[in-house]
């Protein structure tokens, strides 16, 4: 008799298609225009995993041999087979006016991240009660992507419109592990940081007696470097109620090396709108710098009942940017703090028949409350409210408390960013969630009876 797991099932296959279908099927509909994105390294990436993100983003004391949470790397020791998970979103950005009731809303598709994880206790560490995972990945953290266009005047000349516009951001690649002795568990991640930062603004003249030639500066930075994170967890068992779990990590700062090129230049428009050169005015090729990251640092909890039905959690979460550094020029920035709570009700128990698959489903939420890190003339508070499922992609043979294989994780979040006592504008987000973890003994040997 054939004695051993299979390494994807059937359902895994629909639940992988799916995730490609969707993301294939609304790829052509992103058109971000997110004008704060200007400021430092561009728009908060959404970091956490879609576990995570459902529960208003816990993550300090989350750990589960089902899921990979790679904010904190201390969490890896708790993966008992290997993971594959792969997350998404589509993002509804909304601009709202203080001062006008206009508004402009644009989509957005993004990869969230690619991870994998799998564990490398060895049968005597297992004994001793001690183990040891690792997961490696490739995820963005911040996004870049504007365009804004302002009409003025140029004092004794003439009306100018003045075009601004931006792309880029920064992802990392990222490599550690999670050791676990008894309760206590400590984790490392060692990864790259890389990205670019593009801008542009560009002048035309608003004139229909003087023909004046319009003019572009381009900026161009890419940069690159290592980034270091680094995490504890530990677990207090609470007799007859249930687990405690402790959580801290940070993510530290690093000096990232940067080139940067400047272009500025003439130029005229033809009649089919294209912008024609006319000239370089000023040309500076790859002069040699630094990008400096903050520094984000995180600490909090998570309770989980000695049934397993309730997990609940908070955290709290803070990064330095005023410290941000491009070429040594500062930005609009400060530092910023985020207040997390979340929860998720797993309603099976281990007598659960399989045939009742809603029970085998997982429902969370959460909440966040912070600040932006960017600072123009007063602050602007960030909040938003989240909710999810965890579905497993599972057939009735394969349906038990302790063993479902794989989940198609989806959830939503509502949030906004802004201070409607300023004249700046204020933004609001409708983000759809959605990724798929497959959970198997891929590594194990099949064993024959």
């Amino acid at each position: 008799m054939l004695s051993a797991n299979l390494t994807v099932s059937r359902y895994n296959i629909i639940g992988v298609l799916f995730f490609a279908f969707l993301f294939s099927t609304v790829s052509s509909f992103a058109q971000d225009n997110s004008p704060y994105s200007r400021y430092g390294l561009g728009d908060r990436a959404a970091q956490e995993n879609m576990v995570n993100r459902a529960m208003g983003g816990i993550s300090a004391g989350y750990s589960h041999f089902q899921s990979i949470n790679f904010i904190n790397p201390a969490s890896f020791s708790s993966i008992s087979n290997t993971i594959f998970d792969i997350g998404g979103d589509i993002t509804l950005h909304t601009l709202k006016s203080n001062i006008s009731p206009d508004n402009y809303t644009s989509t957005n598709t993004n990869i969230s991240y690619l991870q994998m994880g799998f564990p490398i206790a060895t049968t005597k560490m297992k004994e001793k009660n001690k183990s040891l995972g690792i997961a490696f990945g490739l995820r963005p953290i911040t996004r870049i992507n504007y365009k804004l266009e302002q009409l003025g005047r140029l004092t004794g000349i003439d009306s100018v419109n003045t075009t601004y516009g931006g792309s880029g951001g920064m992802s990392v690649a990222s490599a550690g592990f999670g050791y676990r002795v008894k309760d206590f568990s400590v984790g490392v991640s060692l990864g790259y940081a890389f990205g670019n930062k593009s801008t542009s603004t560009l002048l035309s003249f608003v004139n229909d007696t003087v023909n004046y030639f319009s003019s572009e500066r381009q900026q161009n930075v890419n940069f690159g470097g290592l980034a270091f994170s680094a995490g504890m967890q530990y677990k207090f068992t609470m007799k007859k109620k249930g687990w405690l779990t402790l959580g801290a990590y940070a993510h530290v700062g690093n000096k990232l090396s940067a080139t940067r090129s400047t272009e500025d230049q003439t130029y005229y428009s033809n009649s089919f709108g294209d912008m024609i050169p006319i000239d370089t005015v000023q040309y500076v090729s790859s002069s040699d710098g630094k990008v400096k990251v903050p520094t984000t640092i995180g600490f909090g909890f998570i309770f989980t009942d000695k049934d397993s039905h309730w997990t609940i959690g908070a955290d709290y979460e803070m990064t330095n940017w005023a410290t941000y550094r491009v070429f040594g020029e500062k930005d609009a920035l400060q530092n910023s703090y985020r207040i997390k709570l979340g929860a998720e009700y797993f309603p099976a128990t281990k007598t659960t028949l399989a045939s009742h698959y809603f029970s085998f489903v997982k429902y969370r939420g959460g909440f966040y409350y912070g600040t932006d890190q960017i600072k123009l003339d007063k602050s602007r508070n960030e909040y938003g409210l989240t909710i999810g499922v965890g579905m497993p992609l599972a057939g009735p043979n394969r349906m038990r408390f302790y063993e479902l294989p794989s989940f198609l994780n989806a959830g939503v979040e509502i949030g906004a960013k802004g201070n409607k006592s300023t004249g700046t504008m204020r933004e609001g987000i409708v983000r759809f969630n959605i990724g798929v973890s497959m959970n198997a003994r891929w590594f194990q040997k099949i064993k024959y009876d």
